[in-house]
């Protein structure tokens, strides 16, 4: 019997004057046209924290330290028809950075941008918005089913 396999992923949850930072996929495969974080799979031998720094240097041009990260939230998510295998996604948010942000991957995302929290983009993945509305009422775990 095949053991379950789960994929996981890191998530930066930028905020800053009650505004989120978004970024609009483009060109992927998945989701494109909708908006998430900053974000990526983790790599075989590497960490959550590990993963989301090289991450927004990679995608947002910005330098993260260990000590400016907090993780928000963790959340179990289901397959959806567009993905292969469960994920856990571990969702940090950063006191600060070093760097100017950029969109470091033109040819996959056409949209980096600071949204009001109050106002998000109609068009955001549902469990980006619901990691939000978590993250906003403090509660750590989650479980989305996406079907």
């Amino acid at each position: 019997m095949e053991r379950h396999k789960i994929i996981p992923a890191s998530y930066l949850v930028l905020i800053k004057d009650n505004r989120v930072l978004l970024l609009r996929r483009f060109n992927t495969g998945y989701k494109d046209g909708m908006y998430s974080f900053v974000a990526g799979h983790v790599d075989a031998g590497e960490t959550f924290t590990r993963a989301i720094i090289r991450e927004a240097g990679e995608e947002a041009g910005i330098t993260l330290g260990v000590e400016n990260l907090k993780m928000a939230h963790v959340m179990q998510r289901c397959s959806s028809a567009d993905e292969n295998g469960e994920r856990i996604d571990a969702f940090f948010t950063a006191s600060k950075w070093e760097g100017e942000i950029t969109n470091k991957e033109p040819d996959k995302c056409d949209d980096l941008a600071w949204f009001d929290l109050d106002n998000l983009p109609e068009n955001i993945i549902p469990y980006i918005k619901h990691a939000i509305e978590c993250i906003q009422n403090n509660i750590f775990y989650s479980e989305f089913d996406c079907n």
